[in-house]
């Protein structure tokens, strides 16, 4: 095969792709590139065997085929090269040839028959929203997803999905974050997937916060997101995910409503002087002041009193400050509410104005 493309044009598909090919692999042919040239379009595929990625780039065709290129190798080669070059890429059985002004690359090439492919979605269950609304579900969720935790089906990121509303849910066993978009989805029945960590984070890479259209086709054990020159294709983890609503408080009768960015401020201050290990920080409410204290090991101590507004009797309750700090980043607005019950029971965080996101985050004992 062989063709000719703009520098930009070329990088821009192997950006969309990298971020899937690891550096080491099982298989040797899974840190190459598929490229695959029809008419005047290249198809740039990746994979681990659990993501799949495709990009689409325009390109001038000479002679089409289908190919393996090392993946890294090409991507470095491609963003090293000046902006708006000019790229004469052919590539053989067993190897490629790149050309580019007065630059001349040679490299290795695996035969594109044993590169695997996971197939498409061929049956299931579809719906179309906003990309902005997808990177938003996700943006205000995925930091609660739990990493390499035994229980496999924490480590990813619920996608529920009704008639009404599209709602993504994360949770580490410690806190909880959930939010939701209203959408005529054309769903007759409430559909549950747990979409991997890994692909949670590509797609919130691939997305842009615009109003253009994504497709999202959920399959058996997978799914497809389609982003019209990106497609990625997941596997999805395989369990159930437990039942969040239970662990969302439905009242409280205590409630904090203070300025987000003032306590967030204070909060991360006081972080400095907390138990690296535990992270705790207690929080001490009466009347209208808010006190934040931390102490570690070392016996030092930091003490915040901020001026809030307050509905409740006198207490005092411990969390895990980083986990307060991502909840109160991950809201919009300028206020925000805590609902909280006693000192044993978990605080409910989300915006004073817009309770699309909510955030539950469990007490500690300090």
């Amino acid at each position: 095969m062989k063709l000719q493309v703009g520098r930009n044009e070329l990088l821009s598909a192997l950006s969309a792709v990298i971020g899937v090919v690891e550096r080491r692999q099982t298989l040797p042919v899974l840190s190459n590139f598929l490229l695959e040239l029809k008419d005047d379009e290249l198809i740039v595929t990746g994979t681990d065997l659990e993501i799949e990625l495709e990009a689409r780039a325009r390109v001038q065709n000479l002679a089409p085929g289908r190919a393996t290129i090392p993946a890294r190798k090409l991507f470095d080669i491609c963003r090293g090269l000046p902006e708006g070059a000019e790229i004469s890429l052919e590539l053989g059985a067993e190897k490629a040839q790149l050309k580019s002004g007065r630059s001349r690359y040679s490299l290795a090439c695996l035969r594109a028959e044993e590169f695997p492919a996971m197939g498409r979605v061929a049956e299931g269950v579809s719906l179309t929203l906003q990309q902005g609304q997808l990177k938003r579900l996700i943006e205000k969720t995925q930091f609660a997803m739990a990493q390499q935790d035994v229980r496999y089906y924490l480590n990813g990121m619920l996608l529920e999905v009704n008639s009404q509303r599209v709602r993504s849910v994360a949770t580490d066993g410690h806190r909880l974050a959930l939010s939701e978009v209203a959408i005529a989805t054309g769903f007759s029945e409430v559909s549950q997937v747990i979409v991997p960590r890994k692909a949670v984070l590509e797609l919130q890479r691939l997305l842009d916060a615009t109003e253009e259209s994504v497709t999202v086709k959920i399959g058996a054990g997978q799914i497809e997101v389609d982003l019209d020159v990106v497609r990625m294709t997941s596997k999805l983890i395989d369990g159930r995910f437990p039942d969040y609503e239970r662990v969302v408080p439905d009242s409280g009768d205590k409630q904090v409503n203070a300025d987000r960015e003032m306590v967030k401020r204070a909060l991360a201050r006081t972080a400095i002087l907390s138990n690296e290990k535990f992270r705790g920080v207690r929080l001490s409410l009466d009347g209208d002041k808010l006190s934040l204290q931390t102490h570690n090991p070392e016996h030092e101590e930091a003490e915040e009193d901020l001026e809030v507004s307050y509905d409740g009797t006198p207490m005092e309750i411990g969390f895990n400050v980083n986990y307060l700090l991502d909840a109160l980043s991950a809201l919009d607005g300028e206020r925000f509410v805590m609902l909280l019950k006693n000192s044993d029971s978990s605080g409910l965080i989300h915006g004073a104005d817009d309770d699309s996101s909510k955030y539950v985050v469990m007490p500690m004992r300090l």
